[in-house]
This record gives structure tokens, C-alpha cells and sequence, in this order.
């Protein structure tokens, strides 16, 4: 039996929440949404971690795509370490039916065209967004063995925390949906 063969359950609109004292800097308390998932191996995208002084502006104005309402102030996330130059929108289903949209689950789909950014920019894209560089990807079997080594907790995907603009409380929103305080998680000990 091949390590893809041991593929138990589609964990595709799942959320991905990092444990403490995982090693990668990268995937330090990320919550990752899992826009696919099957023997050939998984694909998320981080959707608590931002680039660094990168707007949606930016992106469209390096695109040749005039800014627009939709698009002001947004910020753009690191979707993790794959493809760092390629685009995704991760975006609520309501957009779904448009050509090149991956449509994950009843609440949530994925466009990786330039189109999506030409609509948001004229206010005619998704109800809700989250744009970001780069993807999180896991071979055949690698997700499953990191799940196996608890580098990993799994969570129904929850479109008012993947779409918040407040990062900084998604890795612990997300671990109360499992009726986890993340204090209980330090990866060092501590005193009572």
C-alpha cells in the first residue's frame, strides 16, 4: 500500500490550525484553509498571516488593473511558501459559476485569474475576499503523516473567521471552535 492510499477522509474546507512548537517560522500559529484535498496531496492557503506593507492596490497597479472602491485598503496574505509570485483569491461562494473559480464547498470558492481582481476592483467581485501570494502544499501522504505527528488540529472551515480582518485572533477563534483555550497549548512549561 502506497502512503497516498492511506487518504482516510477529503479534508478539503477544512481549516489547518499550526500546534505550538511546530519548527517552520512560516506556519508559526497559522490557520490554514484547505481549498483541496486528496491522494495526489492537499493545497491551502495561511489566512492569519499578512504581507508586509502589501495592499491589493499594489498588486492591481502592477497588473495594469485600474483601482477601484472595491479594492482600497485591503491587505494581501502570505499564502504560504509555494509559488511566492502566483495570485489566489480565496472568496465566498457567491462568486462561484466564473471561469477558472475551484468551487471548494456550499460556502467557499477560489479563483487564481486575473479577472477576479478586475471585478473586485470595480466592486463587482465576491462578497467577501482574502487575497494572497504564494500556497501551502503537502505531497501525496505528507498532510497525513504531519496530521499523524499532531503538527496539525483540523476544524470545519468558518467563513467569519477566514474572512476577518483581525489576523491576530484567527489561530485562537479557531482553536475555541474546538473548545480549546489556547493557553492549555504553550509549547513550554510553565508554573501554575
Amino acid at each position: 500500500m502506497t502512503q497516498a492510499a492511506t487518504l482516510d477522509h477529503d479534508l478539503t474546507g477544512k481549516m489547518l490550525i499550526a500546534m505550538p512548537g511546530m519548527g517552520d517560522p512560516r506556519f508559526d500559529h497559522a490557520v490554514v484553509f484547505l481549498c483541496a484535498h486528496s491522494a495526489e496531496g492537499a493545497m491551502g492557503l495561511i489566512v492569519n498571516k499578512r504581507m508586509p506593507d502589501l495592499l491589493l492596490n499594489d498588486m492591481l497597479e502592477q497588473l495594469d488593473i485600474a483601482r477601484g472602491i472595491g479594492s482600497e485598503g485591503i491587505g494581501v496574505h502570505f499564502g504560504g511558501p509555494v509559488e511566492g509570485g502566483r495570485g489566489f483569491v480565496l472568496h465566498s461562494h457567491d462568486y462561484c459559476g466564473h471561469p477558472g473559480t475551484l468551487e471548494i464547498d456550499a460556502a467557499f470558492g477560489m479563483t487564481a485569474t486575473k479577472d477576479i481582481l478586475v471585478d473586485i476592483a470595480r466592486g463587482d467581485g465576491p462578497a467577501a475576499t482574502l487575497t494572497a501570494l504564494g500556497y501551502s502544499g503537502w505531497g501525496p501522504g505528507q498532510l497525513e503523516s504531519e496530521l499523524q505527528q499532531n503538527a496539525w488540529l483540523t476544524v470545519d472551515g468558518d467563513a467569519a473567521i477566514v474572512f476577518d480582518p483581525d489576523d491576530g485572533g484567527k489561530w485562537e477563534r479557531a482553536l475555541k471552535k474546538l473548545g480549546i483555550d489556547p493557553l492549555m497549548l504553550s509549547a513550554s512549561g510553565g508554573r501554575a
